[in-house]
């Protein structure tokens, strides 16, 4: 094993240490306080759609213990908190008449972090929709554009003077691919239409939002966090490797072009770009000057080349590559795309993702390679096992260790090889509502008993928590 006290010293002195949560995953109080309902409320509570019919609704109770869930990040060492706001808590409507008493939530939140010495880095929109804006379309209408910026407005007035780095989107991959086109997750529609519409007015709602929170604080550093995938060829092939820079293009360019380049890939746009929607002048409002950017990074994945043209009619997958109806049309050529297992010694975690730490470095090489982008914050990074607490109360979960642990090695190479790294945050502080999965998967580093409530650190947990306070970067003067 990794020793943690050897691993914290490969990282520069003003490295930020942290870890990270979700509002829908852990806040529950979904009907109080006059919070309005959200798409992930309406989808949770649809019977078939999420693991046995688990919802959000308590979740983690985050809103009434949130005093003590800061306690506990103080007493892990953290030097950050990477959190979300409930965008219906603040507007219910989506837009419209202004909640004060979710403006109030979030600002005892913050108020906390700032008490303790906590840098507070929020999120704008972690997947969490008010469900009044799903009626003219949700993210599939521009006027969501619009309204988020109205939103962006109203939150950064109120919070952004103790704001260290705020986030915009996070993993828009999921809120429009798995969202719009899988349908795993709310709203749970089933469209490739929607899907790419839904990809351009997110990227548009970014660009505008970045302008409103800059209109309001000029000095605000502001980015937003991808779940960039990490697509390996299966062979040297001309067919794979063709494959490959589509998957690319479809799953990671579709994001980064617009928003660093100002532009969608040529090809990607020549055979799917009549369903982006696009109006002059959108290019020149997404493309906004950011500080930072996130990677959120799990798993790789490995891709072939499969032929579309013989008039199946394919249904998503899981990770949402490959999947299109087949035919001899551009689109369909376009995503003549399959992936494969690939998997270092066969490693999985609990929840069937492959580990290959090695990704990480290669990931972040090949995307600074292809675009000019700002440094980079690791803003998810973490497995997925379900071990609870064994007889003296304690939870072993080495296999978590391990993964921080080799992630983190790797990372640290990153650095070494000129990748400027700002700054690690773990997935996730507590066990939670994991989507779809409900509460049968836990990620955490501190175990979450869903009937109690009560929270264990785990082994994880220490771990972590020893590398960061060898670290000492909390109390460094930024």
């Amino acid at each position: 094993m990794i020793d943690p006290l050897d691993l914290a010293a490969r990282f520069p002195a003003d490295f930020t240490f942290g870890v990270s949560t979700s509002a829908y995953q852990i806040e529950g109080a979904t009907r109080e306080d006059g919070r309005g309902p959200s798409i992930w409320d309406a989808f949770a509570n649809m019977p078939g759609r999420v693991f046995e019919g688990h919802t959000g609704d308590a979740a983690c109770d985050h809103y009434h213990r949130w005093e003590s869930d800061l306690d506990l990040i103080y007493d892990l060492g953290m030097d950050a908190y990477r959190f979300s706001i409930t965008w219906p808590r603040i507007f219910p409507e989506g837009r419209g008449k202004v909640n004060a008493a979710g403006l109030d939530f979030y600002d005892r939140l913050i108020d906390g972090l700032v008490s303790r010495g906590i840098k507070v880095f929020p999120t704008l929109y972690h997947w969490d929709l008010p469900l009044a804006l799903t009626g003219y379309g949700g993210w599939t209408d521009r006027d969501t554009a619009d309204a988020f910026a109205e939103y962006t407005s109203v939150v950064v007035r109120r919070f952004g003077d103790r704001m260290d780095a705020l986030a915009t989107f996070n993993e828009p991959w999921c809120s429009t691919y798995l969202s719009h086109w899988v349908g795993s997750h709310a709203p749970g529609e089933r469209s490739i239409d929607a899907a790419l519409a839904a990809v351009h007015v997110t990227n548009l709602a970014h660009g505008l939002g970045v302008q409103a929170a800059r209109a309001e604080r000029a000095d605000l550093s502001i980015g937003i966090v991808f779940n960039a995938q990490c697509f390996y060829s299966a062979s040297d092939s001309a067919g794979d490797k063709a494959a490959t820079e589509r998957a690319f293009q479809f799953n990671n360019g579709v994001f980064f072009g617009p928003i660093f380049d100002g532009a969608y890939d040529a090809e990607f746009t020549a055979a799917l770009g009549d369903k982006l929607k696009i109006q002059d002048g959108d290019l020149a409002t997404i493309k906004q000057p950011l500080d930072w950017w996130g990677l959120n990074y799990y798993s790789p994945v490995t891709v072939r080349h499969v032929d579309r043209t013989g008039g199946q009619n394919r249904t998503p997958c899981a990770d949402g590559m490959g999947v299109f109806e087949s035919g001899a049309d551009a689109a369909s050529q376009f995503l003549s795309v399959a992936s494969i297992p690939t998997t270092e010694n066969g490693a999985k975690t609990d929840n069937g993702w492959e580990i290959k730490p090695k990704g990480l470095a290669d990931l972040l090489t090949q995307l600074y390679e292809r675009y000019d982008l700002p440094p980079v914050y690791i803003t998810e990074n973490g497995a997925c096992y379900n071990m609870g607490p064994g007889h003296a109360g304690t939870v072993n979960d080495q296999p978590r260790v391990d993964y921080f642990a080799e992630h983190l090695d790797v990372l640290a190479g990153a650095l070494d090889e000129g990748i400027p790294v700002k700054g690690y945050f773990a997935w996730s502080l507590m066990d939670n509502f994991e989507w779809a999965e409900g509460y049968a998967m836990r990620f955490g580093i501190v175990h979450v008993d869903h009937t109690t409530q009560n929270r264990t650190i785990k082994k994880s947990g220490e771990w972590y928590r020893d590398l960061v306070r060898a670290h000492g970067s909390r109390d460094q003067v930024d």
